[in-house]
């Protein structure tokens, strides 16, 4: 599957406790022209904890133009601030794109410091 940078993937994420996984949407993060020889990528995981606030992570309504696009199901929340590195192979489908990433790319440079 091709992915590129803003695309919003479902991905086969393991639990904390490694030994079981759950498929939930990512924000593929990495920009795609950087040629890294390697079958993975990095995704900030997309939680509908609301709760999950601060400039490190980015809110989208899913009846805005931005949520629709992004494919959805309800209210969540891009947590920029624990990025995961991710084998291709776990990237399941694509169901949207971002057209946010100006935002995302904010709260990322909030994570990564300057």
């Amino acid at each position: 599957m091709i992915c590129r940078r803003g695309d919003v993937v479902l991905v086969r994420y393991p639990h904390s406790d490694l030994t079981t996984l759950t498929t939930r949407p990512a924000l593929l993060v990495q920009d795609e022209r950087v040629p890294t020889g390697l079958p993975q990528s990095i995704v900030a995981l997309i939680t509908s904890n609301l709760g999950r606030t601060g400039p490190t992570r980015v809110r989208f309504m899913r009846e805005s133009s931005d949520g629709e696009a992004m494919g959805l199901p309800t209210y969540s929340v891009v947590v920029t601030d624990s990025p995961a590195t991710v084998l291709d192979r776990e990237l399941d489908q694509v169901i949207g794109h971002c057209p946010a990433m100006d935002r995302v790319g904010e709260a990322l440079r909030s994570t990564l410091g300057p």
